[in-house]
């Protein structure tokens, strides 16, 4: 399905893409709609086709699957994402990451700064740049403010593997990708992650890969 114009309204744009029905396309690595940045929020979309976004941006990322998804990876330049983690994962990989369930949420015009200095470097994915995974220090916790899809204001502390994946989307919504923040000789194929590198930290494969995690 391509991309809807560029230069349409965006109520237009979300239009398009809504009537195609089911889980939306999402937008690869490569695509300027990745690039550009946002508008904020700020009654583009109705309150009834804003709900109907909402709810297919949950439906595009459920089927992904993925923890997280930013409107430009459907190819909407609205500073609008959603998150949601189940985090079925083993214990010593909730321990060593701090990933614990989030429940579905919706961020608008969010954003974010370090608590703290304290920094943690684990491997990420991203739905637009499938087939990889890399290496990101990060700030371990962060404050996000924000909206939700209500209007209702959002001023929490993230840590953890959650305060990894609200910097992820927000950043999606500055134009940055993960990439962008990586550790470059981290990078590993899906097949590489699978058969080398699925320890609870990325340690191992900083020792052989010859990189450094932060202290």
């Amino acid at each position: 399905m391509a991309t809807p114009s560029a230069q349409a309204p965006l109520a237009e744009q979300v239009e398009q893409l809504l009537a195609a029905g089911g889980p939306l396309t999402i937008v690869a690595a490569g695509d300027p709609v990745l690039r550009q940045g946002t508008e904020p929020y700020d009654g583009q979309l109705e309150p009834a086709l804003l709900a109907r976004f909402v709810v297919a941006l949950r439906e595009t990322m459920r089927a992904a699957p993925g923890v997280g998804l930013a409107a430009p990876q459907v190819g909407v330049p609205l500073r609008i994402a959603v998150i949601e983690d189940p985090a079925p994962v083993p214990e010593e990989v909730r321990l060593a990451r701090g990933r614990v369930p989030q429940p579905f949420r919706v961020l608008v015009n969010p954003s974010y700064s370090p608590v703290g200095t304290a920094r943690a470097a684990f491997f990420e994915g991203c739905l637009s740049v499938p087939g990889w995974q890399a290496v990101v220090a990060r700030p371990a916790m962060v404050r996000l403010t924000g909206q939700d899809e209500h209007g209702r204001a959002l001023d929490e502390v993230f840590t953890g593997w959650p305060a990894r994946i609200v910097q992820h989307e927000t950043d999606h919504l500055d134009g940055t990708l993960y990439l962008d923040r990586a550790e470059p000789r981290s990078l590993s194929s899906a097949q590489a992650m699978a058969e080398r590198w699925n320890q609870p930290t990325p340690a191992t494969a900083a020792r052989a890969l010859g990189f450094d995690l932060p202290e």
